[in-house]
């Protein structure tokens, strides 16, 4: 198990908390939608609602992680200045949150590339982390992580081990590891999961928090740190806290998990920030780890 930040001895567990920032319009449930150049067009909420976001951590007295689509740094970098110099970490979501298995692997440096640049220059400090738009590191685009670790990322935070109509590697590990590739090693944080039987069942975040009631991502996060010693991720959307959004059209499937309590989101983010104890991803896993005994996974196996 990889080694991880906690309080004093008989604190509980540190957990991870992390926000994808983008705005409501850029969710791929939307994709064909509205298009991409109709983008700048459209009302943008991302700023007032990561601000909402950010007032709750300083409040509770969180830091997180904090996944910026470059897309968004290019138009209000100052709210990436504002989220660094409030002591966040800053991390990469891509540039045009486009599904990693639907580029070419030039297409994807491209976009990894170019919102790392951003991003790094917005907030004066080096990114290190990943994730992909929804998830998209699968068993199809596993090439990606040689592509990270060619663009000088130290972890990823994009490989889901549940089955999706989306994204997933099912037999993926449930927890932080190291992923042995041919361009190198970095460390993969995969959503939290409680195994169930032979099924993994996501607890941590997104829709999940969303839709299911709050008891259940309270038992999934309460059983990973008293049970497995281990701590969750856990990650949200500024638009999740937005239940006054416009509205846009989708499949009866889309509407329901894009829409599907948005009103709730904030008051259950308070309840978990009450519940459980939280930091940035690089707080809880230690990027550097000379002479340590890490979980080592070379992925193409699982392929």
């Amino acid at each position: 198990m990889l080694p991880v930040a906690r309080p004093p001895a008989g604190g509980p567990i540190v957990n991870m908390m992390t926000v994808d920032v983008e705005d409501y319009f850029h969710v791929s449930v939307f994709d064909g939608v509205v298009p991409r150049e109709h983008w700048d067009g459209l009302e943008s909420r991302v700023e007032a609602n990561t601000d909402r976001l950010l007032t709750m951590f300083e409040e509770a007295n969180v830091r997180a992680t904090f996944f910026v689509l470059g897309w968004v740094c290019d138009r209000v970098p100052h709210l990436v200045r504002r989220i660094a110099a409030l002591g966040h970490e800053v991390a990469s979501h891509g540039y045009g949150h486009r599904l990693v298995y639907d580029l070419s692997p030039e297409t994807f440096r491209e976009d990894v590339r170019r919102s790392k640049g951003l991003l790094e220059d917005a907030s004066g400090r080096p990114v290190r982390g990943y994730r992909a738009p929804s998830f998209s590191v699968t068993r199809k685009s596993l090439w990606a992580l040689d592509v990270l670790i060619e663009e000088g990322f130290e972890y990823d935070a994009s490989i889901f081990p549940v089955h999706h109509d989306r994204y997933g590697i099912p037999s993926s590990p449930r927890g932080p590891y190291v992923v042995d590739r041919a361009a190198g090693s970095l460390i993969e944080i995969p959503g939290s999961t409680v195994r169930v039987g032979p099924v993994n069942l996501p607890i941590a975040g997104g829709g999940y928090f969303r839709i299911l009631p709050y008891r259940w991502t309270r038992f999934g996060i309460a059983w990973l740190n008293r049970r497995e010693q281990r701590p969750a991720i856990f990650y949200l959307h500024p638009w999740e806290i937005d239940p006054d959004q416009p509205p846009l059209p989708a499949t009866r499937l889309g509407r329901f998990r894009h829409y599907r309590n948005l009103h709730r989101t904030e008051a259950r983010l308070r309840a978990l920030l009450r519940d459980f104890a939280f930091a940035a991803v690089e707080d809880v896993i230690p990027m550097k780890q000379e002479g340590a005994a890490l979980p080592l996974v070379a992925l193409p196996s699982l392929s």
